[in-house]
């Protein structure tokens, strides 16, 4: 398959036998033969259990591995991986970006990949004085919680910026201090948790208060995702339905 001729369009993929699938995908993908003999492998689930399950199965992960086609996104064709057991998901994503296609695709665009630290601090009697004196020393904050994990500082990551809030609660005003950490293509939490953990005692010098909480947030609202695609009316059965939807 040439570069130019390279797409996920395949109409009748699903007809195929996972063998022949597997080898569209290996042709499209540009695997290896022991790449390509991996993923054939089965254990107890055989290949024809697996294909029996859900649509374009080209291998087994104890699930069957199948993959979505007719993936446009950004300009880039893909087949989308998808490890499932329940029927009828991966025809219905691959169904869907059939109908994206031809509105142009999905178009996809990230935020930096920045989870928060979220480090709670009780006992401050100046709760303002006691932020202020902690953006004092954002520099030096920063600069051990990196020490904590070089590798993803070397990586372009690490810890990147500070955030100070004083919030009002039933036992008194406390700070939360958020720390910004970009953890390129990790989860991160591990090293979000080292780093929170490394820095509660300088916390804790400079606002005179007592550090409690000191761990990852599960709000994950500063590393998005946004995705927009255009479903002409025409691929979906007309305007009558696109009304009644």
């Amino acid at each position: 398959m040439s570069s130019q001729a390279k797409t996920s369009r395949y109409p009748g993929f699903y007809k195929l036998s996972p063998a022949e699938r597997l080898e569209v995908v290996k042709e499209f993908a540009g695997l290896a033969d022991e790449d390509a003999a991996v993923l054939i492998k089965t254990g107890r689930l055989s290949i024809d259990m697996a294909d029996r399950m859900i649509e374009n199965v080209i291998g087994t992960l104890e699930l069957p591995l199948g993959v979505a086609a007719n993936f446009l996104i950004n300009g880039k064709d893909y087949f989308v991986p998808m490890c499932i057991e329940e029927p009828s998901v991966v025809a219905a994503a691959s169904n869907a970006a059939k109908w994206c296609r031809q509105g142009g695709g999905l178009f996809a665009a990230a935020t930096e990949p920045l989870m928060i630290g979220q480090i709670q601090v009780v006992g401050v009697s100046a709760p303002r004085a006691a932020a202020l004196k902690v953006l004092e020393r954002k520099g030096e904050i920063l600069e051990l919680a990196n020490s904590k994990d070089p590798v993803l500082v070397k990586l372009g990551g690490g810890a990147k910026d500070l955030e100070v809030r004083v919030l009002d609660s039933p036992a008194g005003p406390m700070l939360v201090v958020h720390l910004l950490v970009d953890v390129r293509d990790a989860m991160g939490a591990n090293a979000v948790n080292t780093m929170a953990e490394a820095v509660a005692p300088l916390i804790e010098e400079a606002t005179g208060g007592e550090v409690l909480l000191r761990i990852v947030s599960n709000l994950a609202d500063r590393r998005l995702v946004r995705v927009r695609t255009k479903v002409p009316k025409e691929a979906v059965g007309g305007e009558a339905v696109v009304d009644g939807i």
